[in-house]
């Protein structure tokens, strides 16, 4: 009987030319977000992965100079585009592209395409995750509005249950109907998705084809929440327009009110200071020292003394290494140090607005799923500051290493424009590289969304299976 309901309800499916219509727009909106995700994927790997080859090049055919005037000409490091991120370009239009890494400084990563792009950015771009996450969603209230609601208005429900069909059949033979239906349209995508992955090309993800199963795997998963949800509702309704319109209020709050009222409350709750603000900070603390009582002049006369009398004498000149190398490397420390105290309380911030919306995902399953899109597809906040750091180690090893070669090689009494280095010194360098984590550390980091999808799955479940003996025959 069951396999019976679940038939009869793909028939009326595909009988409906409505329905039969906004499958296919939507269908070929899917294959148009996932091709054209794909080419801009590949062409702006293709671009940075030049760029960061070209940068490299101009650091290792530099003319000889000075090692510390080497640490100010730097480098540029290019955030790699993820593979996956052509199904879900989450925050990357908005985080930047490439970061100048230079001595003394540590800079933000900049070039964001959002910086490029008219006002209409704001209002996102045609995705792969967009038609998942809010579009097909809608095609499933549609589609599964009315089907309890036609029965009882063509009054056969009531004849179906007088044949000794239990309510719970019936309502899990629509629930999977419905559903049969979802995944023929997204099957397709998947399988097109998958051809177009080109694993190859990302050698700094070694693990995209588990990530693009995780991915799959929950959008079906939250799919089939919507389709419990359309059919309890439609179960319960009086008739198929109030079912529609509930379940379009549900949409809206779902889909557009609560994401925007989460990122206000989080911003709310949670206010980061601006980079201008954040700068100030830095520079304050280097100058006068993280308490506020230990300024630039007092630590570098310390140091004088505490490496005099390390090497037992009585006066700079006297040292057999070079003192401008370990007041430089000491600076360079000393800044990092202040850095890292600030960079972590603005950290700390953004991962408790972060916060904030993962446990949202409790209440609204859209921002589960966008969060774990974002995660899996390395577009979310979490990768940036990933490469941002792994950028920044870069700097301070590559500068170090020339501060070290002045402190060691340059000697007393030589004078700084009579001391220089070449294409030895540079190739000492290697060059930048950057890995995105593995699929189990980021869910692991993620697990709040995992758990607010299968808590909706019991929940949904539960409530419709546990009152679908209720449902009224008229």
């Amino acid at each position: 009987m069951l396999k019976l309901i679940i038939k009869k309800e793909c028939l009326a499916t595909l009988k409906d030319v409505r329905l039969q219509v906004s499958a296919v727009i939507l269908l070929l909106l899917m294959f148009t977000a996932v091709m054209v995700g794909k080419e801009g994927q590949k062409r702006i790997q293709s671009e940075r992965n030049a760029a960061q080859t070209a940068m490299y090049d101009q650091w290792l055919n530099q003319q000889n100079k000075h090692p510390h005037s080497a640490a100010h000409f730097g480098q540029f490091a290019f955030k790699p585009k993820p593979v996956l991120s052509f199904l879900d370009v989450g925050l990357d239009n908005y985080t930047g592209v490439s970061v100048f890494l230079e001595a003394h400084k540590q800079n933000e990563v900049l070039f964001s395409g959002a910086q490029d792009s008219n006002g209409m950015t704001r209002f996102g771009e045609l995705t792969a995750a967009l038609v998942f996450q809010v579009l097909l969603p809608l095609l499933i209230i549609f589609l599964a509005f009315n089907t309890f609601t036609r029965e009882r208005e063509e009054g056969t429900l009531k004849l179906i249950h007088a044949q000794g069909l239990s309510p719970r059949t019936l309502f899990m033979g629509k629930v999977l109907g419905i559903y049969l239906m979802v995944l023929l349209l997204f099957v397709p995508v998947i399988m097109l998705a998958y051809l177009l992955l080109d694993q190859r090309s990302s050698g700094f993800d070694t693990e995209v084809t588990t990530k693009f199963l995780s991915i799959m795997g929950l959008y079906a998963l939250y799919f089939l929440l919507f389709v419990i949800l359309a059919v309890f509702v439609s179960a319960f309704s009086k008739n198929s327009g109030f079912s529609l319109l509930t379940l379009l209020g549900l949409w809206i709050s779902t889909c557009i009110i609560l994401p925007k009222a989460t990122t206000s409350l989080a911003d709310k709750l949670y206010p980061a200071p601006s980079q201008f603000e954040f700068r100030q900070v830095i520079r304050e603390k280097v100058k006068n020292g993280i308490d506020g009582h230990n300024p630039s002049d007092a630590r570098l006369a310390s140091l004088k003394q505490q490496v005099l009398k390390e090497y037992g004498v009585s006066s700079i000149e006297e040292l057999p290494v070079n003192w401008g190398g370990i007041a430089m490397q000491a600076g360079e420390e000393y800044t990092d140090q202040v850095y890292d105290r600030e960079f972590s309380k603005i950290e700390g911030i953004f991962h408790r607005q972060n916060l904030i919306s993962e446990w949202m995902g409790f209440i609204n399953p859209y921002l589960a799923i966008r969060n774990l899109s974002m995660a899996l597809a390395g577009t979310d906040f979490h990768h940036h500051v990933m490469f941002a750091k792994a950028a920044e180690n870069y700097r301070r090893a590559f500068v170090k290493k020339m501060n070290k070669d002045m402190e060691l090689n340059h000697k007393p009494g030589v004078a700084y424009a009579d001391y220089n280095v070449g294409q030895e010194m540079w190739a000492e360098v290697e060059p930048f590289q950057y890995q995105l984590p593995n699929t189990a550390s980021v869910l692991a980091a993620q697990w709040r969304g995992v758990v607010a999808l299968l808590f909706w799955l019991f929940v949904l479940f539960g409530v419709s299976t546990g009152y679908s003996k209720r449902i009224p025959k008229l």
